[in-house]
């Protein structure tokens, strides 16, 4: 039996609750929490760092991100930087996009040359991906458009196998057979991430599929 790991998102549940208990002893006046709001910046710099670790590095993008806006927020609080500097530097943001994106590119041709390693993008448009028969894992990334992957005629040798999902302002949907066990575990920032599936009578505990990502003002969706 596989052991279960802390997700994403169970760590930014954690956050917010701490979050939410700080605002409470603020407007209670139980506590002065003045301190703990300074250093809030540095929490999101943990759940960066975190994710990135938990998804083997697999999901670099979106952790990235939150690295480095988090990491700009804090200097501002320290004051070591004005909020005005680090506007000038939001343009990193789209080049560590488009690097995630050349990464995957670069991952799909480099894992495989059977076409088991899939590599979906869809940029303003949309991409639809069948996987092959054998299927290792894969990258899907859409931005202002939408990215479907369907695995349901596939066969897993070596479970699990790992998708990387990023969706910033788009949808990326993966098409799985019902009975498999999918871990979820993607960062919302202003997004979701959800397993649409009807329940199934056959389930078990070793995971088939882990599906760890990024969605910013957009989705991801495992469905049947």
């Amino acid at each position: 039996m596989q052991t279960r790991r802390i997700s994403s998102q169970s760590v930014l549940g954690a956050l917010v609750i701490v979050i939410g208990l700080a605002l409470l002893a603020e407007t209670t006046g139980y506590a002065d929490v003045s301190v703990f709001w300074t250093y809030v910046p540095s929490l999101f710099v943990l759940l960066g760092l975190f994710t990135l670790v938990a998804s083997g590095f697999r999901n670099v993008v979106g952790p990235v991100i939150v690295v480095a806006v988090a990491s700009a927020w804090q200097l501002v609080a320290l004051e070591y930087l004005t909020a005005e500097e680090v506007i000038q530097l939001w343009p990193l943001a789209i080049v560590l996009f488009g690097l995630s994106i050349v990464l995957g590119q670069y991952r799909s041709r480099v894992k495989t040359v059977d076409g088991s390693y899939v590599s979906g993008l869809g940029v303003f448009g949309g991409s639809e991906k069948r996987a092959s028969k054998l299927f290792t894992g894969g990258t899907l990334t859409a931005l202002f458009g939408g990215a479907s992957l369907d695995l349901r005629d596939t066969t897993l040798e070596d479970r699990p196998v790992t998708i990387a999902a990023t969706a910033a302002f788009g949808g990326v949907d993966i098409i799985v057979p019902r009975e498999w066990n999918v871990t979820l575990d993607v960062l919302p920032i202003f997004g979701g991430a959800s397993d649409d599936r009807l329940r199934t009578e056959h389930e078990h505990d070793d995971v088939d599929l882990i599906v760890t990502g990024f969605a910013v003002f957009g989705g991801v969706t495992v469905k049947d």
